[in-house]
């Protein structure tokens, strides 16, 4: 959008108004809403995106499928314990987002078939109905911080699923989590699963044979903000570490007890497993005293000149990362851009550890192309006594490096080059 939103309570008084109509995109976030205003459902000839999270919803209205062009909709941070049985019978919706409510129940005919991209992240849901799997179009699942202990077998119906999160649930074992029809989904390739009981033991282990050093909050002074990720917020600091200048460092602050990924101690175990290599992150120590008791991370700053290869999906691309308007590689930068990701994948997975989130967007490069590859909130631990699917987290990574190979091809101003990143592409894909 080119310009901000209107404030909520502006936008609630336009709306009832009636100074509203012809609009796509309706943003009530924090009016205190305990119903959906009636006046919503006046713009069903126009309204494609409406979020009306952080109110007090319990329930929609049977009059929401008269939005007949809806395709999107958020409703987070709402006391739902039961997810609207109305959506399944919106017409277009593609998008649905219920956050951090109190969710415990999905009624059979909630999932609308034309769905492609289902956020229930941080709820208290502990089956999902058989009809997930008449959803077709579904690329994206989040599930982060349920109670699940098993998924419908009709999920390998959903052909087209690409991305899925699992971590922090209540799966007793790696088979529950990830059963043989999730396996065989062709284009799956970015999964996570770690918090759960089954990963705790090898979580544990980690922590012990490589534990992150403790960093006094005392020892650090941050500076700017440098970025946002999906699980915390990463800043500029100096690092007072016996030296009178202080250690130009980043601190990643992780937001809460439950991401759209998973768990924060999850993260920091496989950010300490996976120990130094030329193109990740790296990791100096964990936040030791910070008042507030928030678990952070200390990490190295990265040199100058970098900046993330893309933008997070947008509502549009739902799966794929969004790239700069006119952005060209050269040859020899996206050449050096999947060798990079190829050897730090290669490094991780004989470290025993999954990526599960190989993207544009937790790539840092510079104009030459070095590459470093960051974020382990999606991250897990593979497996020792189960080859089938620790075989089959690998090859979710090598899906993803063959769609970020393609992309990189999509960029690059050699045909070339264009050529055999396609075909190291569609190698990595087999």
């Amino acid at each position: 959008m080119p310009h901000p939103p209107p404030l909520p309570h502006d936008t609630l008084d336009r709306l009832r108004a009636g100074a509203l109509a012809g609009t796509t995109r309706l943003d009530l976030r924090g009016c205190g809403l305990t119903a959906l205003p009636p006046e919503v459902v006046r713009l069903a000839d126009t309204l494609q995106i409406l979020d009306l999270s952080g109110n007090a919803l319990t329930d929609l209205p049977d009059s929401l499928p008269r939005l007949h062009r809806l395709r999107v909709l958020f409703a987070s941070d709402n006391p739902f314990t039961t997810l609207p049985a109305v959506l399944g019978r919106c017409p277009a919706l593609q998008l649905v987002g219920f956050k951090a409510c109190r969710i415990t129940t999905v009624p059979a005919e909630a999932l609308p078939p034309t769905l492609r991209w289902l956020i229930l992240t941080d709820n208290q849901i502990e089956t999902l109905p058989d009809t997930l799997g008449r959803c077709a179009p579904l690329q994206k699942l989040m599930l982060a911080g349920n109670r699940l202990r098993r998924l419908p077998d009709s999920i390998v119906r959903c052909r087209r699923l690409e991305l899925v999160r699992l971590a922090a649930n209540q799966f007793a074992t790696l088979a529950d989590a990830l059963p043989a029809g999730l396996l065989a989904l062709p284009q799956l390739a970015w999964v996570a699963h770690a918090g759960n009981p089954f990963s705790a033991g090898l979580e544990q282990q980690a922590e012990q044979s490589a534990p992150a050093a403790p960093i006094p909050w005392a020892a650090l002074q941050l500076q700017g903000l440098l970025g946002e990720g999906a699980s915390g917020h990463i800043h500029a600091a100096l690092w007072q570490a016996g030296t009178a200048a202080g250690v130009p460092v980043a601190v990643k602050l992780f937001k809460g007890a439950i991401t759209s990924d998973g768990l924060p101690r999850s993260e920091m175990a496989a950010c300490m497993a996976a120990g130094d290599h030329p193109h990740l992150v790296g990791v100096l120590g964990r936040v030791a005293g910070h008042p507030q008791g928030t678990p952070g991370l200390v990490l190295r700053r990265i040199p100058p000149g970098h900046a993330n290869l893309a933008a997070p999906p947008s509502l549009d691309s739902c799966s794929r990362d969004v790239y700069a308007s006119g952005l060209r590689l050269q040859a020899t930068a996206a050449l050096a851009i999947a060798s990079g990701m190829q050897s730090a994948l290669d490094h991780l997975h004989r470290q025993g550890l999954a990526h599960g989130d190989l993207y544009a967007h937790n790539i840092l490069v510079d104009v030459q192309g070095q590459a470093l590859l960051g974020d382990f909130g999606a991250a897990s631990f593979l497996p020792v006594d189960d080859p089938v699917r620790r075989a089959a987290l690998v090859r979710f990574d090598q899906r993803a490096l063959a769609v970020l190979q393609d992309e990189l091809a999509g960029l690059c101003d050699d045909a070339a080059t264009a050529g055999a990143l396609r075909d190291a592409a569609r190698r990595q894909a087999a």
